[in-house]
C-alpha cells in the first residue's frame, strides 16, 4: 500500500478533504515510484489544515521505512525563500536598503572591474555556452549590481557555474568528518564568485541565478553576524526560531538527524559517487559545506507550509514590514512570461506549475529535487508539496505535469 497510515489529526475530515480525496489518490498513484518514491503534502485554507498526508517509502527498493509526516526532504531552491525572508527582515531593520549596491556589504565583489561577458555554463552537462553576438567584447561594472537585482534575478550573473570545483575536492560522506573545513570551502567559493564573468547587464532581464542567492546569503551573514558564511545562523535566528519551525535544518545527518528520517535523492555518479542521503543534492551547496543561500535546507512539509502561512498572513514574527512583504509578492519585472517579485516567483500567465486554476496573484517557489510551496491569496490557500523526484535521476520527467494537476485539484476543492 503506497499510502502510509497516519493519525487522526493528520487529515481534517471535512468536505474539502472528501472532495479532493479520490482525485488526489489517483494522481499520486499514477506518479508514485514512476516520478518520485516519496511525497508529503500539506494544504492550509484560511488558517486551517485541510490535508496533511504522506506517501511512499524512504527506501523504495527494500520498502522497510515508510515516509511519515515528519520525514525531512531536501528543499533545494525553496531554501531561497528563507534566505530572502531573512534579508528582508534586515531591510526592515534599516540595514541595508533594497537599492543599495552589493559592494556596500561585500566590497570584494567589485575589486575585479570591469568584468567580461561570456555565454554561461549548462548546469547539467557543464558545457560552456558561446558568447551571444550582441555581448561580444562587452563588459560589466560589478559595482552596479544592487540587492534588488539579486532578489529579482536581474543581476546579469550567470544562472549557474561549477562553483563546487573551485571550493575543493568532493566532500566526505555526511557520516564522516570533513577533511576540508566548511569555512575554507566557502572562502574558496567566494574567491571564484568574485571573478566569474557576467552573462548580461544588471537590470536587463530576468535570468534565474543561483549565484545571486549565494551572494545574497553571504551579505545576510555579514549584516547579521558580522562574519562570513553564517547564513544558517541568520535564518535560524530571524526566521525559523521566531516561527517555531524546528525541523528546518542544514546538513541534517551531520546535525544528528537519523538517516531514516530523511528522504534520499539522486545517486551522484560523477562527483560524489554515492547516493545523496542526509546531504544536500545540489553540487554547489554540497561543495561549500552544505550551507548556502540558494540551496541546502531540509524540512518537514508542515514547517514549509507554516512558513508559507506566515507570509500569507503577514505574520509580524517575521519582522518584515507589511508594505515590504506586499512589495515582495508584487510583480517587479517580467521577462518572456517569467514574473518575478522580490525572491518570489509569481504565477505565470501560461503553463504555470501552479496549474490553471490558481489566481494570477499567486506566488511561491519550486525546488529542483521536486519540492514546492505555492500560496493563493484569493482562496487563502497554502500548498506545500515535498517529493524526491530526482531519486531515479534528474532527467526523469513528469513533475511539472504532476504539480499542475495537483494544484488544480486543490483549487477545485477549495471552491466546493
Amino acid at each position: 500500500m503506497y499510502d502510509q497510515p497516519i493519525g487522526e489529526t493528520a487529515i481534517n475530515l471535512t468536505r474539502f478533504c472528501a472532495m479532493v480525496n479520490d482525485k488526489l489518490e489517483a494522481l499520486v498513484a499514477d506518479h508514485l515510484d514512476r516520478v518520485f518514491p516519496a511525497m508529503t503534502l500539506m494544504v492550509i485554507q484560511a488558517g486551517e489544515v485541510k490535508i496533511h498526508r504522506a506517501w511512499g517509502f524512504v527506501d523504495p527498493e527494500t520498502r522497510r521505512i515508510p515516509v511519515t509526516l515528519e520525514t525531512l526532504f531536501d528543499l533545494a531552491s525553496v531554501t531561497k525563500l528563507f534566505t530572502v525572508s531573512t534579508f528582508l527582515s534586515l531591510v526592515s531593520a534599516g540595514k541595508p536598503h533594497l537599492d543599495d549596491p552589493l559592494v556596500s556589504v561585500i566590497p570584494e565583489f567589485g575589486v575585479i572591474n570591469p568584468r567580461p561577458i561570456d555565454g554561461g555554463q549548462d548546469p547539467h552537462t557543464r558545457v560552456k555556452f558561446p558568447i551571444p553576438e550582441d555581448k561580444k567584447g562587452k563588459t560589466v561594472d560589478p559595482t552596479q549590481v544592487t540587492f534588488r537585482h539579486l532578489l529579482t534575478h536581474t543581476s546579469g550573473l550567470a544562472p549557474w557555474r561549477d562553483v563546487y570545483n573551485s571550493a575543493g575536492l568532493p566532500p566526505q560522506p555526511p557520516d564522516r568528518s570533513m577533511l576540508i573545513p566548511r569555512e575554507t570551502r566557502w572562502a574558496n567559493a567566494l574567491h571564484a564568485l568574485y571573478r566569474y564573468p557576467f552573462v548580461g547587464f544588471p537590470g536587463e532581464k530576468v535570468r534565474y541565478s543561483d549565484l545571486g542567492l549565494m551572494l545574497l546569503g553571504e551579505a545576510v551573514s555579514r549584516l547579521h553576524t558580522n562574519s562570513s558564511g553564517k547564513i544558517d545562523e541568520a535564518i535560524r535566528e530571524l526566521v525559523t526560531q521566531p516561527l517555531g519551525l524546528a525541523s528546518v535544518i542544514f546538513n541534517p545527518l551531520r546535525n544528528g538527524i537519523p538517516r531514516e528520517q530523511v528522504a534520499p535523492t539522486e545517486y551522484d555518479l560523477t562527483w560524489r559517487k554515492r547516493r545523496c542521503w542526509g546531504e544536500v543534492h545540489d553540487e554547489n551547496a554540497c561543495g561549500v559545506g552544505g550551507i548556502a543561500g540558494h540551496a541546502g535546507l531540509f524540512a518537514s512539509v508542515e514547517d514549509v507550509a507554516q512558513f508559507g502561512q506566515a507570509w500569507l498572513s503577514l505574520d509580524p514574527r517575521l519582522q518584515i514590514e507589511k508594505s515590504l512583504m506586499q512589495e515582495a509578492i508584487t510583480e517587479q519585472i517580467e521577462t518572456d512570461g517569467e514574473r518575478r517579485g522580490l525572491g518570489w516567483i509569481l504565477k505565470a500567465r501560461e503553463n504555470s506549475s501552479m496549474g490553471g486554476k490558481f489566481a494570477l496573484s499567486s506566488y511561491g517557489h519550486t525546488g529542483f529535487t521536486g519540492t514546492s510551496l505555492f500560496i493563493e491569496p484569493e482562496r487563502e490557500l497554502v500548498v506545500a508539496t515535498l517529493t524526491n523526484r530526482v531519486y531515479p535521476g534528474r532527467q526523469v520527467e513528469g513533475i511539472t505535469e504532476f504539480r499542475q494537476k495537483l494544484h488544480d485539484i486543490i483549487a477545485e476543492a477549495a471552491d466546493s
